[in-house]
């Protein structure tokens, strides 16, 4: 570890790695394999405290992104399921806490802080991904509040939330339509939540579609209230928790290569332990050289968010941290799988689990080519439409 953590986050760091390895680890197979949400993943996340770790501490949190990836990358390392958990418990807290208006903090963020609410974020349709301009979802004015009609994709943790945030285009009288965020309550009429997509990883934790058919929301569900800024200071504010992401990728890349170190030191060929080809050796220290660079770029976006750095430098260092560290989680995952040989490939063998998380996240939570244009654009500014 080249990057300095403090008394806190050490702590955060051993505490959580012990947790992993004695609890969490010994069910990540199963979790995988069965594809079924792991309840009890979740209570020992809840047990532990941990659902506020990145929030300010009225919320029981310890206020420092860096101290949540630490957790993140650790619980990663062992299973991307339950490390998981965690981020679509902070994505529903993020939100309502940077754009929420009070009302709506009071009424929310304690319960998603003890896990006793869960929440979902759905903006994905099936025409527009990374183009989130272009949804189809329409609120419309009524009286005492707004009625809502579409339908969205991949949303995590919608069969289980308690509430989802909805992102809709609302045109009030006179204006241009913009997007806005609504608080939409589990078993509102309209609301139906599809059967869930068969992925080929993040299988633990379900995203499913999402049918909205007039659904009727109050006024104090639109998130902030009024305010015409409220989705933008949302958009803003997942910048901050961009890092998250990064070390998500971090902790498959190092989970990959514990794999890959204990199997080589096992298995011999030729009549020497694989472990001693020189070929092995140097694949491996290029897997710990790009993990190791992944961590720090993440740990540095994360430390740029504690000290309250905001706007471009943010951006671009956060997508830094995200693109490179899930590319690295993915060439670290198949050079790893290649280690393994034959056996990769096997089910019996937890390697490809870490393959198919990898892939995964170079697409969720902003595409890695989006990434590549947000850091473009801060070298070069936006180019012409």
């Amino acid at each position: 570890m080249t990057f300095p953590l403090n008394a806190d986050q050490t702590q955060i760091q051993d505490l959580v790695r012990r947790i992993a390895r004695e609890r969490v680890a010994r069910r990540a197979d199963e979790i995988d394999r069965n594809a079924e949400y792991p309840q009890d993943m979740f209570d020992l996340l809840k047990e532990l405290g941990l659902f506020t770790l990145p929030f300010p501490e009225r919320y029981g949190g310890a206020g420092s992104m860096l101290s949540a990836c630490v957790a993140i990358e650790e619980l990663g390392r062992v299973c991307y399921n339950t490390a998981y958990l965690l981020l679509v418990q902070w994505v529903p807290f993020g939100a309502i806490l940077a754009g929420g208006t009070e009302e709506q903090k009071e009424r929310l963020l304690p319960g998603l802080a003890a896990g006793e609410l869960r929440g979902a974020f759905a903006s994905t349709e099936p025409q527009s991904g990374s183009d989130v301009a272009r949804i189809k979802t329409r609120a419309r004015r009524v009286d005492g509040g707004y009625r809502i009609a579409g339908s969205k994709i991949w949303c995590t943790n919608s069969h289980i939330a308690d509430f989802i945030l909805v992102a809709a285009k609302i045109a009030e009288e006179g204006e241009a339509a913009r997007i806005n965020l609504f608080i939409v309550p589990r078993g509102a009429a309209g609301l139906e939540i599809g059967r869930k997509e068969e992925k080929i990883g993040a299988r633990g934790v379900p995203s499913c579609p999402v049918f909205l058919d007039d659904v009727f929301v109050p006024d104090d569900g639109r998130l902030g209230g009024e305010s015409p800024q409220g989705f933008k200071v949302v958009m803003e504010a997942f910048n901050q928790s961009r890092p998250l992401i990064g070390a998500r990728g971090v902790g498959l890349a190092q989970g990959a290569i514990d794999h890959a170190v204990d199997f080589v030191q096992q298995r011999e060929a030729f009549g020497r332990k694989v472990s001693h080809f020189q070929g092995i050796r140097w694949m491996l220290a290029d897997m710990q050289m790009q993990t190791e660079a992944a961590r720090n770029l993440v740990y540095k976006a994360a430390s740029l968010v504690d000290a309250g750095v905001t706007g471009a430098e943010l951006a671009a260092c956060s997508a830094m941290a995200k693109c490179f560290a899930s590319d690295t989680a993915m060439r670290v995952a198949t050079d790893a799988v290649q280690l393994f040989g034959a056996s990769g490939v096997s089910a019996e063998y937890p390697i490809n689990r870490y393959f198919r998380d990898a892939k995964v996240l170079q697409i969720i939570e902003g595409t890695n080519q989006i990434q590549r244009n947000i850091i473009a654009n801060s070298l070069l500014g936006r180019a012409p439409a």
